[in-house]
């Protein structure tokens, strides 16, 4: 096996905790299934990623009010009181990461599907986001995961070879598509999984 000397870590999901429900779910006054419909038909995840890849937010709502004006309120709060769907770092992976950083071994970098609009909000609450050599936000560069497009900024921007890194993320898709790329994929679970994980490429976490 040729030996890694890059790691690329996902964002949402890996690092960060984040989910609509932070928000929704208390203004559906607790009803799961009537936020989970909203979720599902109107502010879908499909809407959502749609931003991810640079579309602007407001337009994105307009659209989106337009189309569904009855549920105006709440498409408003979707990007209003975006920053509530924010939750804590997910601070065993946080670990994780500080460990491979202060290694010294490998460059570490992050490829995230993030809106370039919402994105500074991250880098203001979490100190860590510092810590790697570079971030590929998907808003900014007017594309997303799992386009190969993407994949291809971020090995050029930091002269990655493909099979001498392991990309980590919480999505099959997004895996599947480094994979294809001749990247190593892990599909992130949880911390310890992820430790486990990393020990098949003679990564030992400590």
């Amino acid at each position: 096996m040729t030996q890694i000397d890059t790691i690329i870590f996902d964002l949402g999901g890996v690092l960060i905790d984040w989910n609509p429900e932070y928000v929704f779910l208390d203004t559906f006054n607790g009803d799961r299934e009537r936020m989970q419909w909203f979720l599902d038909n109107i502010c879908t995840m499909a809407w959502n990623e749609n931003q991810d890849a640079g579309y602007p937010l407001y337009k994105a709502t307009e659209d989106l009010v337009e189309q569904f004006p009855k549920y105006e309120t709440y498409i408003r709060m979707y990007y209003g009181d975006w920053e509530n769907m924010l939750g804590d770092a997910i601070h065993e992976t946080v670990e994780v990461l500080k460990n491979l950083v202060n290694d010294g071994r490998y460059k570490v970098v992050a490829l995230t599907n993030w809106s370039a609009e919402t994105f500074p909000i991250a880098l203001k609450r979490f100190e860590f986001l510092t810590w790697f050599e570079g971030i590929v936000v998907s808003g900014e560069e007017k594309t997303r995961k799992p386009f190969k497009e993407i994949f291809e900024i971020m090995l050029k921007r930091f002269n990655i070879t493909p099979k001498a890194s392991i990309f980590i993320d919480d999505n099959e898709r997004n895996v599947n598509a480094a994979n294809a790329l001749g990247i190593h994929g892990i599909l992130y679970e949880d911390p310890n999984q992820l430790i486990s994980a990393l020990k098949d490429y003679n990564i030992h976490i400590k």
